[in-house]
């Protein structure tokens, strides 16, 4: 009865801090975007020359360092897909400390899958 106790606890700490990561990921992506938005509104320049925008996140990297607004904005963008991608990874090592390996091999696959649908381009 107390492994069951001690199990709930660490269930809900566990819960509680993935909640605070994920809430801080969502306003720090959102800092970026407004960022980005607000030196667009006040350059009213993108960066970038017309009809080009970039698309890889090594693009959007090299762009943010540059601070070109459009690259900031998405940086934010790209941040906010990363958030729940990182939750996924953070759920295979809390299966792990469980020991539910099915659910490692499960959500391994699903982190892959999204990993690798973030690399292919048409």
């Amino acid at each position: 009865m107390k492994e069951y106790i001690n199990n709930k606890k660490n269930s809900y700490h566990i819960e509680l801090i993935i909640g605070i990561f994920l809430r801080t990921g969502i306003i720090l992506s959102s800092i970026i975007i407004l960022t980005g938005l607000i030196m667009f509104l006040s350059s009213g320049y993108t960066g970038y020359p017309l009809n080009y925008y970039p698309t890889s996140p090594m693009e959007i990297l090299k762009g943010s360092l540059s601070l070109k607004p459009y690259a900031i904005i998405m940086l934010g963008l790209l941040a906010l897909i990363l958030i729940p991608m990182l939750r996924v990874a953070i759920s295979i090592i809390v299966f792990f400390k469980e020991k539910d390996f099915l659910y490692v091999k499960i959500t391994s696959l699903v982190l892959f899958i999204l990993i690798l649908s973030f690399f292919i381009e048409k």
